[in-house]
């Protein structure tokens, strides 16, 4: 086991901060860098909120204090109180070797049920419609294939298998890996895509760049493939950058917001009224199976939904007007 301090410039022993040690114990258990951002982001606002008071010396009640106070006052949805709760267990669990036990007097977020929003055929056609260039056929990838907006911007070349007509999502939500369809229709504009990013790839490597980044510490274990070209992202960055964990400079996916603008602009051009946003072309996706004849168990697989019961939200969808009971004016 290594020891968690480290040797200063004058040869003195010094105990790293906390911060620095939540960001190395995550770092170990090879989460997500959203999650390690998301992790210290409500660590910080435990300990500010408590007149930056050192955690060690903080327990339960101030634990409780903070998160009752988050949805009593900050009124915060019941998934958003969930993750900072994770964050400060995982702190105290992880980092500190301490338990803060089971929490009697918390106030929790009211978890109110939602219907997702879905478009009709018509909708989606009129969105994407009004998307062009690469990012249009992300948005075709994301209502075509049901991925999810990160699944979609994290693609790697060698999880498109053109001849099975499928993509495999890797390391998706849950950490788990899933098969799902790649449209008839995306085939040929993928193909014409991929030759653009090749060129990219190979002027990076020209010019000493080129690694990809690998998760799960394969760089260690496979040294030379995070240059190989199976590895590189389907929709890479349009310039590199310097990767804040390891330092070195890469040129990592195309960031979210790119695709999310590009949306919300679509649906104000549509005209529609609806919220519609990335994740709602998923949603529509697996409305338009269900309402086409697709098995609910084959939906749920497609989706990568750990139970169908999470599925079966988009049956209620399908049911038109009311549960599908008829108004007694349409009677009249």
């Amino acid at each position: 086991m290594t020891s968690p301090y480290k040797t200063t410039d004058s040869g003195t022993l010094q105990k790293p901060r906390l911060l620095d040690r939540l960001r190395d114990a995550i770092r170990v258990r090879h989460y997500s860098i959203r999650t390690e951002q998301a992790y210290l982001q409500w660590v910080r606002r435990f300990i500010f909120f408590h007149n930056k008071r050192h955690p060690d010396e903080m327990g339960r009640p101030e634990v409780e204090a903070f998160l009752t106070h988050l949805a009593v006052e900050g009124r915060v949805a019941a998934a958003t109180q969930n993750q900072a709760l994770n964050a400060i267990v995982f702190l105290y669990k992880q980092v500190l070797k301490r338990e803060v036990g089971q929490f009697e007097k918390l106030v929790w977020a009211k978890r109110n049920p939602r219907v997702p929003v879905v478009l009709t055929i018509s909708e989606v056609t009129a969105v994407l419609n009004h998307i062009e260039g690469v990012v249009a056929l992300m948005a075709r990838l994301l209502y075509g294939s049901g991925l999810r907006l990160m699944e979609c911007c994290q693609l790697r070349v060698k999880d498109v298998d053109f001849d099975y007509r499928q993509i495999t999502v890797r390391d998706g939500k849950g950490a788990k890996d899933r098969v799902t369809m790649l449209p008839a229709s995306l085939v040929e504009p993928l193909k014409g895509h991929l030759p653009s990013v090749k060129a990219l790839h190979e002027r990076d490597l020209a010019d000493g760049f080129g690694a990809v980044y690998l998760p799960n510490a394969l760089e260690r274990k496979y040294p030379n493939a995070n240059r190989a070209w199976g590895w590189q992202y389907v929709f890479p960055a349009s310039h590199r950058a310097v990767d804040p964990r390891s330092g070195m400079t890469r040129r990592h996916h195309v960031d979210p917001s790119v695709l999310q603008r590009a949306v919300r602009r679509a649906v104000r051009l549509a005209g529609l009224t609806k919220p519609a946003t990335c994740h709602t072309f998923r949603h529509s996706f697996a409305t338009h199976l269900l309402a086409n004849g697709s098995d609910i168990r084959t939906v749920q697989e497609l989706l990568g939904h750990q139970d169908v019961s999470t599925t079966m939200i988009y049956t209620h969808v399908l049911k038109q007007g009311g549960l599908g009971v008829k108004s007694p004016l349409d009677l009249v």
